[in-house]
């Protein structure tokens, strides 16, 4: 029997068939990170095991992550979950737990800050939202949580975005709504 201490790793054949996947979306995808290579970038994923188990849960939950950039300061490669609508494995969340706590009933199994945490991602930013809108089309038909300021926090709010008559849109809910179309899209450096 396994021992369960190392969770957060993947079997040889988790991580071969994650780096299938994912290397045939960074080579259909070049516009999402012109002059990368490939063989760089999976080097530094099977440097890092837990990583690689963090991608391999924004891929688990639809996310469809690839590579959107490089960090020209810390050599880092940055992965967005860059599915065309919300990632399906992450919709129907609150935005944070006191959100998911301060509902009365119908309450969902989750929120996305503690999803994000538990997967070892960040929640797109609204800077880094606009950053993916211009590699393409995202959340035409849904719509994702963004991290939110703190000051709207505060006051009971929360942020997302989604894609609409050719624009990026910001608006803001309750951080306890719920929506069986809105998810939240993540980022990880590796």
């Amino acid at each position: 029997m396994k021992n369960n201490s190392n969770k957060k790793k993947l079997s040889p054949e988790q991580r071969e068939e994650l780096l299938r996947v994912v290397k045939a979306r960074f080579e259909k995808n070049m516009n999402r990170h012109k002059g990368l290579e490939w063989a760089k970038v999976q080097a530094k994923l099977e440097a890092n095991t837990e990583k690689l188990w963090s991608l391999n849960e924004m891929e688990r939950t639809g996310g469809e992550p690839d590579v959107v950039g490089q960090d020209k300061k810390t050599g880092e490669y940055i992965f967005y979950d860059c599915s065309a609508e919300s990632p399906k494995g992450r919709r129907s969340v609150c935005y944070d737990r006191e959100g998911l706590e301060s509902r009365k009933e119908h309450k969902p199994g989750n929120n996305a800050i503690d999803m994000a945490a538990a997967m070892g991602i960040e929640i797109l930013s609204e800077e880094q939202y606009r950053e993916l809108q211009k590699l393409g089309n995202f959340d035409a038909k849904t719509s994702s949580w963004v991290k939110t300021p703190s000051d709207i926090r505060k006051l009971g709010g929360a942020l997302f975005a989604d894609f609409r008559y050719g624009n990026v849109f910001v608006y803001h809910n309750g951080a306890q709504s719920c929506y069986a179309v809105r998810a939240f899209r993540g980022s990880l450096r590796v």
